[in-house]
């Protein structure tokens, strides 16, 4: 295995953030409420390895499961493959190139996600950009061969249009509520231009939550945060938001751990307590828990509980997930994450007693474009330049 050398850190310190454009002023949202006791306080780790499992993927972005021991890759042109007994299969689940549009950095096949039913309804869905970059949230259903979809099965439930190649988004997820959680990206160019992040009746710069059974396309469950708010979108679940490339929910608990991509200066964790939507974490105004603006307005908002700055070669952050396998107990509770560019990896933990705290656990040494998690809890690293598939363990 590659080892990733442990090392205990303090946070960076703290850099001067950039001054954009004056902002508007934001909706008032109220503050989140404490961490609660349902974030159980996690083991000391000395250190984890990276063990490899296996390669040949084009830009993995990607990696699931759909309640059984395969593990299912996206990469970003188009494809879905699978690991099966730690062999990539030749033959892909789901071919989807001529309809993904990877022609930028950010655009492609950016989420994967199986319904929690996958075993009686076949449905899993998808996150692609469309011919003219938009945002594709799409449905598929597994063909007759189980190792095969039907790429004639598209139910297209969402289109957004967007527009910049840049910052959309890509995680999406089913929550222990088993709605449908999509990430949004601020539409991009840089500084939010159009203040979609504040802005209540934009989808851009939000979590969304969706029923997938409810209706066709979908359901606005009864209990999002803006469901009878004419103000707001009501598919909106949370809001102030840059890129949440990666949000994970820790399968113990329900809690939500999203990773914001930054600006200039710094990336941040976002934690949410299980079932607590309605939540603002701050952008445009806010860059982590930093002033972005000449003036700062905002009432109220959630900041992160985790941040760093650029220092290092750090550049965006990449979210992962909370450790709770049954392999190595020593990790459970640890959330991991990673820097994409500067490869470092940390864990976060929650102590307990309402606080946080957080080590830096060593080097990569290579692009991190994901994490991932299969049936049993166990979780994974994506090596987006190489193509490479591996498995943490201590």
């Amino acid at each position: 295995p590659t080892a990733v050398t442990a090392a205990a850190t303090e946070p960076p310190a703290p850099a001067e953030p950039t001054t954009p454009p004056t902002d508007v002023p934001a909706t008032e949202i109220p503050a989140a409420p404490e961490p609660t006791a349902t974030a159980v306080a996690a083991q000391p780790v000395d250190g984890v390895q990276l063990q490899f499992v296996a390669s040949g993927f084009f830009k993995p972005l990607g990696l699931t499961h759909a309640g059984d021991a395969r593990l299912f890759v996206a990469e970003q042109h188009g494809l879905i493959s699978i690991i099966q007994e730690g062999q990539r299969l030749s033959t892909p689940f789901l071919d989807i190139i001529e309809r993904v549009n990877s022609n930028a950095n950010e655009q492609g096949l950016l989420g994967l996600a199986f319904h929690p039913n996958y075993a009686e309804n076949g449905y899993f869905y998808v996150n692609y950009s469309g011919a003219n970059g938009e945002t594709t949230i799409s449905r598929f259903q597994v063909s007759a061969d189980a190792n095969a979809a039907d790429a004639g099965s598209e139910t297209v439930l969402l289109t957004i249009a967007q527009p910049y190649s840049n910052h959309n988004g890509g995680q999406i997820a089913f929550g222990p509520d088993g709605y449908l959680y999509i990430g949004m990206g601020d539409g991009g160019s840089q500084n939010d231009p159009q203040n979609n992040g504040q802005n209540p009746d934009a989808l851009l710069g939000k979590i969304l939550r969706i029923d997938v059974d409810g209706g066709e396309p979908y359901a606005i469950p009864a209990d999002n945060p803006y469901a009878a708010d004419d103000r707001y979108r009501p598919e909106v679940w949370a809001m102030g938001l840059r890129n949440p490339w990666r949000f994970s929910f820790d399968r113990a608990t329900g809690d939500l751990y999203i990773a914001d991509v930054g600006q200039n200066a710094w990336e941040e964790i976002d934690f949410q307590p299980a079932g607590t939507g309605g939540l603002n974490y701050g952008w445009r105004q806010f860059e982590a828990s930093n002033c972005y603006l000449d003036d700062c307005t905002l009432p109220a908002h959630t900041p992160p509980v985790f941040e760093y700055n650029h220092s290092g070669g750090h550049c965006s952050v990449t979210g992962g997930y909370v450790y709770r396998g049954q392999a190595y107990p020593e990790l459970s509770g640890n959330y991991f994450l990673a820097d994409y560019c500067s490869g470092t990896m940390w864990r976060l933990f929650h102590n307990g007693d309402g606080s946080w705290d957080n080590d830096q656990i060593g080097q990569t040494g290579f692009l991190v474009s994901s994490f991932g998690e299969d049936v049993n809890g166990e979780l994974y690293v994506l090596n987006q330049a190489a193509g490479e598939v591996y498995q943490i363990v201590p």
